[in-house]
Formats: C-alpha cells, sequence, structure tokens
C-alpha cells in the first residue's frame, strides 16, 4: 500500500527514517511495527468516563469527603 500522509514532523521523520536503516528495514516496516505499538498502548488505556464507582464502600469510607475538607480547608 502506497499513501501520503500530512503534517508529519520534518524531524522526527528523518530522525525515523534514519533509525530505520541503521536497523536494516524499510521505513514502511518500521512505520507499521510503530503504529502496531501505538494501538495495542491504545487499548490498555481505560476511559475515565467507563468508570463505575463501586456503591456501598463500607462504614470506614462513609465520612472520608468530609475528613478531605478538614484537611484541606483548615
Amino acid at each position: 500500500m502506497q499513501l501520503s500522509v500530512r503534517d508529519v514532523s520534518e524531524e522526527v521523520f528523518r530522525a525515523f527514517k534514519a533509525r530505520a536503516v541503521k536497523q536494516n528495514i524499510h521505513v514502511g516496516q518500521a512505520l507499521t511495527l510503530a503504529m502496531q505499538r501505538w494501538l495495542s498502548e491504545q487499548e490498555d488505556k481505560q476511559n475515565f468516563l467507563d468508570f463505575i464507582p463501586k456503591k456501598g464502600w463500607g462504614k470506614a469510607t462513609r465520612d472520608v469527603s468530609k475528613n478531605i475538607d478538614k484537611v484541606l480547608y483548615s
């Protein structure tokens, strides 16, 4: 597949290409590896908005927000 990409930092691309040449692989292969790695890193991240708080954290945590306020604002 052949493609064109806009808004790539020239400095970053030159360093990327130099590293690919140093490791004796084509820029396309190096780019594929970089994209695969980036995609796998994105899969590991969880979206904060998907977090569902636990209900009923117990008596020990009932007044936590009040205690935090006392520490912060006194």
